[in-house]
């Protein structure tokens, strides 16, 4: 895998916005050109963590002029569920299972 890769791997991967890139591939592009590392507010220090052992650099503590981010927790409403997939095409982080028709 390339650097680019191998950063973009550690991010949450939610494309929330809050680093100022229009998503985590473009921020582990920056991360790669020389970037801080510290501008993830879903990652928190885990991802400032890993990517300082990934670039063997100091750890940053965390930009919080970025923005809080609060956990977030998607529920599925199964007695509506109809197996259509949107929901799981839907979600940034691969946080549902499932299937057509189920």
């Amino acid at each position: 895998m390339s650097l680019i890769q191998r950063i973009d791997a550690l991010l949450p991967q939610t494309q929330c916005g809050k680093c100022g890139h229009p998503g985590c591939k473009p921020y582990a592009e920056g991360i790669a050109n020389g970037e801080a590392i510290n501008k993830c507010p879903p990652g928190g220090d885990e991802t400032i963590a890993g990517l300082a052992r990934l670039l063997n650099i100091p750890v940053m503590e965390l930009d919080i002029s970025r923005g809080p981010a609060p956990a977030q927790v998607a529920f599925i409403r199964e007695a509506e569920c109809i197996g259509c997939t949107k929901c799981i095409q839907a979600c940034p982080v691969d946080a549902i299972v499932g299937a057509a028709k189920q």
